[in-house]
Protein backbone atom coordinates (compact mmCIF):
# COMPACT_ATOMS: atom_id res chain seq x y z
CA UNK A 1 0.00 0.00 0.00
CA UNK A 2 0.89 3.49 -0.98
CA UNK A 3 2.17 6.23 1.48
CA UNK A 4 -0.49 8.87 2.18
CA UNK A 5 0.83 11.77 0.28
CA UNK A 6 0.30 15.37 1.88
CA UNK A 7 -1.15 17.91 -0.26
CA UNK A 8 -1.69 20.56 2.37
CA UNK A 9 -1.44 24.17 0.98
CA UNK A 10 1.28 26.17 0.52
CA UNK A 11 4.47 24.60 2.07
CA UNK A 12 5.23 27.78 3.84
CA UNK A 13 1.75 27.16 6.09
CA UNK A 14 2.84 23.35 7.01
CA UNK A 15 7.20 23.21 6.67
CA UNK A 16 6.58 23.57 10.52
CA UNK A 17 4.89 20.30 10.99
CA UNK A 18 6.29 18.56 8.34
CA UNK A 19 7.98 15.94 10.75
CA UNK A 20 4.11 15.58 12.20
CA UNK A 21 2.31 14.95 8.78
CA UNK A 22 4.93 12.33 7.78
CA UNK A 23 4.24 10.86 11.35
CA UNK A 24 0.36 10.84 10.29
CA UNK A 25 0.88 9.85 6.61
CA UNK A 26 2.66 6.64 8.59
CA UNK A 27 -0.41 6.11 11.07
CA UNK A 28 -2.75 6.70 7.76
CA UNK A 29 -0.81 4.22 6.54
CA UNK A 30 -0.76 1.26 9.48
CA UNK A 31 -4.18 1.56 9.93
CA UNK A 32 -5.85 1.53 6.74
CA UNK A 33 -4.45 -2.01 6.59
CA UNK A 34 -7.39 -4.72 6.36
CA UNK A 35 -7.47 -8.52 5.66
CA UNK A 36 -9.97 -7.46 3.20
CA UNK A 37 -8.22 -7.06 -0.11
CA UNK A 38 -11.21 -4.38 -1.60
CA UNK A 39 -11.42 -2.21 1.56
CA UNK A 40 -7.19 -1.95 1.17
CA UNK A 41 -8.06 -1.24 -2.53
CA UNK A 42 -10.55 1.44 -2.19
CA UNK A 43 -9.33 3.00 0.71
CA UNK A 44 -5.38 3.32 -0.43
CA UNK A 45 -7.25 4.37 -3.26
CA UNK A 46 -9.32 7.82 -2.14
CA UNK A 47 -6.27 8.19 0.56
CA UNK A 48 -3.37 8.56 -2.00
CA UNK A 49 -5.47 10.89 -4.34
CA UNK A 50 -4.43 13.44 -1.14
CA UNK A 51 -6.54 16.83 -1.38
CA UNK A 52 -5.38 20.16 0.91
CA UNK A 53 -5.15 17.46 4.15
CA UNK A 54 -6.74 20.83 6.39
CA UNK A 55 -8.18 18.77 8.94
CA UNK A 56 -5.05 17.26 10.39
CA UNK A 57 -3.20 20.41 9.46
CA UNK A 58 -5.35 21.74 12.09
CA UNK A 59 -5.02 19.15 15.25
CA UNK A 60 -0.98 19.43 14.15
CA UNK A 61 -1.06 23.13 14.54
CA UNK A 62 -3.60 24.10 17.17
CA UNK A 63 -1.38 21.37 19.43
CA UNK A 64 2.04 22.44 18.42
CA UNK A 65 0.90 26.05 19.23
CA UNK A 66 -0.14 25.16 22.92
CA UNK A 67 3.65 23.23 23.15
CA UNK A 68 1.90 19.50 23.16
CA UNK A 69 5.06 17.59 23.16
CA UNK A 70 3.59 13.90 23.27
CA UNK A 71 2.22 11.81 19.84
CA UNK A 72 -1.17 11.24 20.39
CA UNK A 73 -1.75 14.08 17.74
CA UNK A 74 -0.69 11.66 15.14
CA UNK A 75 -3.36 9.37 16.26
CA UNK A 76 -6.09 11.91 16.10
CA UNK A 77 -5.07 13.69 12.85
CA UNK A 78 -5.12 9.98 11.45
CA UNK A 79 -8.84 9.98 12.82
CA UNK A 80 -9.83 13.24 11.48
CA UNK A 81 -8.83 12.02 8.07
CA UNK A 82 -10.63 8.83 8.12
CA UNK A 83 -14.03 10.20 9.31
CA UNK A 84 -13.55 13.01 6.63
CA UNK A 85 -12.90 10.18 4.25
CA UNK A 86 -15.31 8.37 5.05
CA UNK A 87 -17.65 11.36 4.42
CA UNK A 88 -16.67 12.10 0.77
CA UNK A 89 -17.01 8.38 -0.25
CA UNK A 90 -21.04 8.20 1.11
CA UNK A 91 -21.20 12.12 -0.37
CA UNK A 92 -20.04 10.98 -3.83
CA UNK A 93 -23.02 8.31 -3.63
CA UNK A 94 -25.42 10.64 -2.74
CA UNK A 95 -24.18 13.09 -5.56
CA UNK A 96 -23.33 10.57 -7.90
CA UNK A 97 -20.18 12.06 -8.47
CA UNK A 98 -17.80 11.20 -10.65
CA UNK A 99 -15.05 13.07 -10.73
CA UNK A 100 -13.17 14.38 -7.80
CA UNK A 101 -9.47 15.97 -7.16
CA UNK A 102 -9.38 15.30 -10.79
CA UNK A 103 -9.54 12.06 -10.72
CA UNK A 104 -12.60 9.44 -11.06
CA UNK A 105 -14.45 8.76 -7.86
CA UNK A 106 -14.47 5.67 -6.12
CA UNK A 107 -18.13 4.81 -6.83
CA UNK A 108 -17.59 5.60 -10.09
CA UNK A 109 -14.67 2.87 -10.32
CA UNK A 110 -15.60 0.44 -7.82
CA UNK A 111 -19.62 0.92 -7.34
CA UNK A 112 -21.86 2.57 -5.07
CA UNK A 113 -22.15 -0.61 -2.70
CA UNK A 114 -18.71 -1.29 -2.12
CA UNK A 115 -17.77 2.53 -1.65
CA UNK A 116 -20.57 2.84 1.02
CA UNK A 117 -19.39 0.03 2.59
CA UNK A 118 -15.21 1.41 2.93
CA UNK A 119 -16.48 4.51 3.92
CA UNK A 120 -18.48 2.24 6.78
CA UNK A 121 -14.75 0.77 7.20
CA UNK A 122 -13.39 4.09 7.67
CA UNK A 123 -16.07 4.82 10.29
CA UNK A 124 -15.80 2.23 11.98
CA UNK A 125 -11.51 2.20 12.13
CA UNK A 126 -11.80 5.76 13.33
CA UNK A 127 -14.10 4.77 16.01
CA UNK A 128 -11.54 2.25 17.03
CA UNK A 129 -8.50 3.81 17.00
CA UNK A 130 -10.13 6.57 19.47
CA UNK A 131 -11.27 4.29 21.78
CA UNK A 132 -7.53 3.45 22.21
CA UNK A 133 -6.48 7.02 23.09
CA UNK A 134 -9.11 6.63 26.23
CA UNK A 135 -9.78 10.15 26.55
CA UNK A 136 -13.91 10.40 27.08
CA UNK A 137 -13.48 13.99 25.91
CA UNK A 138 -11.63 13.16 22.48
CA UNK A 139 -14.26 10.43 22.12
CA UNK A 140 -17.78 13.40 23.09
CA UNK A 141 -15.81 15.89 20.40
CA UNK A 142 -15.98 13.41 17.57
CA UNK A 143 -19.14 11.12 18.19
CA UNK A 144 -20.37 14.26 18.42
CA UNK A 145 -18.94 15.72 15.25
CA UNK A 146 -20.32 12.40 13.17
CA UNK A 147 -23.02 12.47 14.66
CA UNK A 148 -23.54 16.66 13.61
CA UNK A 149 -22.04 15.75 10.22
CA UNK A 150 -24.75 12.66 9.24
CA UNK A 151 -27.45 15.44 10.36
CA UNK A 152 -26.21 17.98 8.16
CA UNK A 153 -25.85 15.27 5.21
CA UNK A 154 -29.62 14.71 6.09
CA UNK A 155 -30.19 18.22 6.12
CA UNK A 156 -28.76 18.92 2.33
CA UNK A 157 -30.70 15.86 0.88
CA UNK A 158 -34.11 17.73 1.94
CA UNK A 159 -32.56 21.43 0.53
CA UNK A 160 -31.90 19.37 -2.70
CA UNK A 161 -33.93 20.69 -5.84
CA UNK A 162 -35.76 23.09 -3.41
CA UNK A 163 -35.20 26.83 -4.33
CA UNK A 164 -37.05 28.63 -1.51
CA UNK A 165 -34.17 27.36 0.73
CA UNK A 166 -32.87 30.36 3.06
CA UNK A 167 -29.56 31.74 3.81
CA UNK A 168 -29.94 30.86 7.31
CA UNK A 169 -30.66 27.71 6.21
CA UNK A 170 -28.24 26.71 4.15
CA UNK A 171 -25.16 27.97 6.57
CA UNK A 172 -26.71 25.57 8.61
CA UNK A 173 -25.80 23.03 6.43
CA UNK A 174 -22.43 24.53 6.07
CA UNK A 175 -22.01 24.06 9.93
CA UNK A 176 -22.88 21.07 10.23
CA UNK A 177 -21.73 19.22 6.75
CA UNK A 178 -18.41 20.86 6.79
CA UNK A 179 -17.38 23.40 9.21
CA UNK A 180 -18.25 20.88 12.28
CA UNK A 181 -15.27 18.17 11.43
CA UNK A 182 -12.90 21.22 11.16
CA UNK A 183 -14.38 22.68 14.38
CA UNK A 184 -13.88 19.40 16.28
CA UNK A 185 -9.88 19.04 14.56
CA UNK A 186 -9.07 22.54 16.30
CA UNK A 187 -10.98 21.50 19.58
CA UNK A 188 -8.81 17.93 19.52
CA UNK A 189 -5.45 19.56 19.16
CA UNK A 190 -6.14 22.08 21.61
CA UNK A 191 -7.68 19.82 24.40
CA UNK A 192 -4.58 16.73 23.53
CA UNK A 193 -2.21 19.67 24.43
CA UNK A 194 -4.03 20.75 27.71
CA UNK A 195 -5.17 23.75 26.82
CA UNK A 196 -8.07 25.60 29.23
CA UNK A 197 -11.90 24.63 27.95
CA UNK A 198 -11.54 28.31 27.27
CA UNK A 199 -9.25 28.03 24.62
CA UNK A 200 -10.53 24.87 23.34
CA UNK A 201 -13.37 26.60 22.65
CA UNK A 202 -11.75 29.13 20.93
CA UNK A 203 -10.11 26.71 18.45
CA UNK A 204 -13.41 25.19 17.67
CA UNK A 205 -14.91 29.09 17.07
CA UNK A 206 -11.69 29.59 14.43
CA UNK A 207 -12.22 25.74 13.19
CA UNK A 208 -15.86 26.36 12.52
CA UNK A 209 -15.32 29.74 10.96
CA UNK A 210 -12.46 28.48 8.82
CA UNK A 211 -14.47 25.43 7.46
CA UNK A 212 -17.10 27.80 6.60
CA UNK A 213 -14.75 29.91 4.48
CA UNK A 214 -13.45 27.15 2.53
CA UNK A 215 -16.87 26.03 2.05
CA UNK A 216 -18.04 29.28 0.74
CA UNK A 217 -15.71 29.60 -1.61
CA UNK A 218 -15.79 26.23 -2.81
CA UNK A 219 -19.31 27.61 -3.54
CA UNK A 220 -17.61 30.33 -5.86
CA UNK A 221 -15.29 28.23 -7.65
CA UNK A 222 -18.56 25.71 -8.63
CA UNK A 223 -19.43 28.82 -11.00
CA UNK A 224 -16.19 30.49 -11.26
CA UNK A 225 -13.44 27.79 -10.76
CA UNK A 226 -11.81 25.94 -13.43
CA UNK A 227 -12.52 21.94 -13.71
CA UNK A 228 -8.85 21.21 -14.30
CA UNK A 229 -7.55 23.19 -11.28
CA UNK A 230 -10.54 22.55 -8.67
CA UNK A 231 -10.34 18.85 -9.80
CA UNK A 232 -14.33 18.60 -10.29
CA UNK A 233 -16.38 19.22 -12.58
CA UNK A 234 -17.53 23.02 -13.10
CA UNK A 235 -21.33 23.38 -12.45
CA UNK A 236 -22.09 20.25 -10.45
CA UNK A 237 -24.30 21.95 -7.62
CA UNK A 238 -26.31 23.15 -10.38
CA UNK A 239 -26.54 19.83 -12.23
CA UNK A 240 -27.26 17.95 -8.58
CA UNK A 241 -30.03 20.93 -7.72
CA UNK A 242 -28.23 22.39 -4.81
CA UNK A 243 -29.03 25.90 -3.77
CA UNK A 244 -26.13 27.16 -2.68
CA UNK A 245 -25.55 30.94 -1.43
CA UNK A 246 -24.66 32.49 -4.67
CA UNK A 247 -28.13 31.01 -6.04
CA UNK A 248 -29.52 31.90 -2.93
CA UNK A 249 -28.58 35.60 -2.84
CA UNK A 250 -29.86 35.42 -6.73
CA UNK A 251 -33.14 34.25 -5.61
CA UNK A 252 -33.43 37.06 -3.05
CA UNK A 253 -31.61 39.88 -5.37
CA UNK A 254 -32.22 38.93 -9.33
CA UNK A 255 -35.23 39.93 -11.82
CA UNK A 256 -38.16 38.33 -12.27
CA UNK A 257 -36.74 36.33 -15.09
CA UNK A 258 -33.21 35.39 -13.31
CA UNK A 259 -35.51 34.27 -10.28
CA UNK A 260 -37.44 32.34 -12.63
CA UNK A 261 -34.75 30.14 -14.40
CA UNK A 262 -32.97 30.06 -11.03
CA UNK A 263 -35.63 27.87 -9.62
CA UNK A 264 -36.49 25.73 -12.96
CA UNK A 265 -32.44 24.66 -12.90
CA UNK A 266 -33.01 24.00 -9.02
CA UNK A 267 -35.90 22.18 -9.17
CA UNK A 268 -34.98 20.36 -12.00
CA UNK A 269 -31.17 19.75 -11.59
CA UNK A 270 -31.06 21.33 -15.00
CA UNK A 271 -26.88 22.34 -15.97
CA UNK A 272 -27.87 22.98 -19.85
CA UNK A 273 -28.56 26.69 -18.59
CA UNK A 274 -25.38 26.91 -16.65
CA UNK A 275 -23.84 29.44 -19.04
CA UNK A 276 -27.09 31.47 -18.56
CA UNK A 277 -27.13 30.83 -14.23
CA UNK A 278 -24.03 31.89 -14.62
CA UNK A 279 -24.18 35.34 -16.30
CA UNK A 280 -27.17 36.31 -13.80
CA UNK A 281 -24.97 35.10 -10.90
CA UNK A 282 -21.72 37.17 -12.27
CA UNK A 283 -24.20 40.72 -13.17
CA UNK A 284 -25.90 40.20 -9.89
CA UNK A 285 -23.15 40.35 -7.56
CA UNK A 286 -23.77 36.98 -6.11
CA UNK A 287 -20.41 35.46 -6.54
CA UNK A 288 -18.88 38.98 -4.97
CA UNK A 289 -21.24 38.46 -1.91
CA UNK A 290 -20.62 34.80 -1.40
CA UNK A 291 -16.84 35.88 -1.16
CA UNK A 292 -17.49 38.87 1.41
CA UNK A 293 -19.32 36.18 3.33
CA UNK A 294 -16.37 33.95 2.93
CA UNK A 295 -14.18 36.65 4.15
CA UNK A 296 -15.68 37.94 6.88
CA UNK A 297 -16.06 34.24 8.41
CA UNK A 298 -11.52 34.05 7.69
CA UNK A 299 -11.66 37.49 9.77
CA UNK A 300 -13.69 35.56 12.75
CA UNK A 301 -11.31 32.64 12.46
CA UNK A 302 -8.55 34.76 12.98
CA UNK A 303 -9.61 36.87 15.86
CA UNK A 304 -10.49 33.48 17.76
CA UNK A 305 -6.65 32.61 17.98
CA UNK A 306 -5.60 36.02 18.31
CA UNK A 307 -4.48 35.35 21.43
CA UNK A 308 -2.49 32.56 21.02
CA UNK A 309 1.53 32.98 21.93
CA UNK A 310 3.73 34.18 18.84
CA UNK A 311 5.19 31.39 17.03
CA UNK A 312 5.21 29.70 13.75
CA UNK A 313 2.39 27.56 14.04
CA UNK A 314 0.05 30.45 15.29
CA UNK A 315 1.47 32.18 12.22
CA UNK A 316 0.46 29.12 9.89
CA UNK A 317 -2.88 29.19 11.44
CA UNK A 318 -3.42 32.83 10.58
CA UNK A 319 -1.92 32.35 7.02
CA UNK A 320 -4.59 29.52 6.48
CA UNK A 321 -7.09 31.79 7.17
CA UNK A 322 -5.87 33.75 3.72
CA UNK A 323 -5.49 30.88 2.00
CA UNK A 324 -9.10 29.41 2.23
CA UNK A 325 -10.25 32.85 0.50
CA UNK A 326 -7.58 33.55 -1.49
CA UNK A 327 -7.38 30.44 -3.20
CA UNK A 328 -8.29 29.12 -7.17
CA UNK A 329 -9.05 25.07 -6.26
Amino acid sequence: MSAATSTAPKNNITETIAPDMAAVNTVIRDRLHSEVSLVNQIADYIISAGGKRIRPVLVLLVANAYSYKGTAHHELAAVVEFIHTATLLHDDVVDESSLRRGRATANALFGNAASVLVGDFLYSRAFQMMVGLNNMRVMQILSDATNVIAEGEVLQLLNMHDPDVSQESYLKVIRSKTAKLFEAAAELGALIAGASDAQVSAAGEYGRSLGTAFQLIDDVLDYAGDASAIGKNVGDDLREGKPTLPLIYLMEHGTPEQRQLVRDCIEQGDEQHFDAILAAITTSGALDYTRREAEAAARRAAAAVAGLPDSAFKDSLLQLCSFAVDRNH
